[in-house]
């Protein structure tokens, strides 16, 4: 089940927030998990076993490791195995496939490889999971005694699938005491709309393009359709990822709790370091605080300071996905924010503005090809295509075409990925409040009624993040 069905918009989220709103404050949280253990087993029946299995392993390991600690030793033992046990699950599941694939190659022989489908969210819930071990092995947070809280927070249905990433001291005192205020479901539900008409009016009218493209034979494409198909992925997976993590924050608020913002208006960076601390911000503070600072961070050797950049680059690459593109693309980011910060970043602060946006977004797209492709040798074909291999036309009928035909949708796309028309709503209306919310109130309603229009009506409705 997806935020952006029907099935959810109109049976699942009515029915839960009608029966949270009834039930008394110490069943609220009961409510919340039996909603996301059904949320979750609706598209994973037999792996919703392997999410009570981690809720129970994790919740007493929690309770040993404080106990331990508590007493002086063998604290160290519980929180190794506890965490080895969670990466042991992320791996099989993720990675099992890919490693044996990878020995194949070298190998005289083969190794029968496993064929298991990847549960969904994985990648997010075990990275929560982990914030929480590691956490109360530090004694930053006090580990959670009530079963329902901890089970709560490792399946909580708004960020379960695909974040935004949750660290456990984030919402510690929110799973026992919280409070849902008129103004905060209605902030909730705008940003919830806001969301969901980034995915449904956005991402899905430009998705169509790159699918298109990506159809296409590459020998055949001339490079203004490679670059148009690198762009429409460029627009589908930002507002995609983004409205969902705003469907997350909004569903999330219209329950009380207060989730961390995920994404910045990346796309408007001046340079790659900036745009990764605008983009998926929670993962990139996850790794930030569980690695990168475990590691030394810059209070290091320069050696080791590359060595803590790579090393968290190649991570965050293989928590894409497990396959060579991922790790390309991760250690390709990891070189780019090397040279920004040891050889180049002040030569490009000094750039003009604009010459600066065009070096992000140019990296930025080159990067996505990796991140699109089944594979390195298609990545490779496809930029070939990009920058005019084998001859191929710069231009063609086929290319203008398509170029025209979504030069409109590309526009809008593009103002809609800056702050522009937020503050241009916020200064037409900031001095007389009334005014502003009976507008916002028409705006939203709209919205909502537009995607809900084209749910009815349309059948291309991917989640990109889906796959991680």
């Amino acid at each position: 089940m997806v935020f952006s069905s029907i099935v959810f918009l109109f049976t699942f989220l009515p029915v839960v927030l009608i029966l949270y709103f009834l039930v008394p404050k110490a069943a609220k949280n009961v409510i919340l998990l039996i909603a996301s253990l059904i949320f979750y087993a609706w598209g994973e029946p037999v792996y919703v076993f392997l999410m009570l299995l981690s809720i129970l392993l994790n919740y007493f390991c929690g309770l040993e490791i404080a106990e331990k600690a508590e007493e002086g030793s063998g604290a160290r033992g519980v929180f190794l195995f506890t965490v080895l046990v969670n990466l042991g699950l992320l791996g099989f599941f993720k990675y099992a496939g890919f490693l044996v694939g990878s020995l194949n190659a070298v190998l005289p022989f083969d190794i029968p490889a496993p064929e298991l489908n990847l549960p969904v969210g994985i990648s997010f819930y075990t990275f929560q999971i982990l914030s929480y071990i590691i956490d109360v092995y530090r004694k930053k947070v006090a580990v959670q005694k009530n079963l329902i809280s901890f089970g709560l927070y490792v399946t909580m249905f708004p960020q379960l699938i695909a974040g935004p990433i949750v660290r456990y001291e984030d919402i510690e005192t929110q799973l026992a005491e919280r409070k849902v205020t008129l103004d905060k479901f209605g902030s909730g539900a705008a940003v919830f709309i806001q969301g969901l008409a980034k995915k449904v009016l956005l991402a899905n009218l430009i998705g169509g393009l790159f699918s298109q493209v990506s159809a296409m034979p590459l020998g055949n494409i001339s490079v203004l359709t490679a670059w148009l198909g690198c762009l429409a992925y460029t627009f589908q997976i930002y507002f995609d990822f983004s409205g969902y993590s705003d469907m997350a924050i909004g569903l999330g608020r219209m329950f009380g709790f207060r989730f961390p913002k995920n994404f910045d208006y990346p796309y408007i960076s001046r340079s790659i370091t900036e745009f990764w601390r605008r983009w998926h911000i929670s993962l990139g503070t996850w790794f930030r605080e569980y690695v990168y600072i475990p590691l030394g961070g810059n209070r290091v050797s320069r050696l080791k300071h590359i060595r803590n950049i790579l090393a968290v680059w190649l991570l965050t690459g293989l928590w894409h996905g497990a396959s060579w593109n991922f790790v390309v693309w991760g250690l390709y980011y990891g070189a780019i924010l090397l040279v920004e910060k040891f050889l180049l970043g002040q030569w490009i602060e000094r750039l003009p503005a604009v010459i600066q946006h065009l070096y992000s977004l140019f990296l930025i797209m080159t990067g996505w090809v990796f991140f699109f492709s089944p594979s390195l040798s298609s990545a490779s074909g496809y930029l070939g295509a990009m920058f005019g291999s084998g001859g191929r036309p710069a231009v063609d009928s086929e290319s203008l075409f398509l170029l025209l035909s979504n030069l409109l949708p590309m526009l809008i796309l593009a103002v809609c990925a800056t702050p522009v028309v937020k503050r241009l709503f916020g200064k037409a209306f900031e001095k007389k409040a009334w005014l502003q919310i009976a507008f916002q109130c028409c705006i939203y309603g709209l919205l909502l009624f537009l995607c809900i229009a084209r749910l009815v009506t349309e059948t291309y409705n991917p989640f990109l993040y889906f796959r991680f």
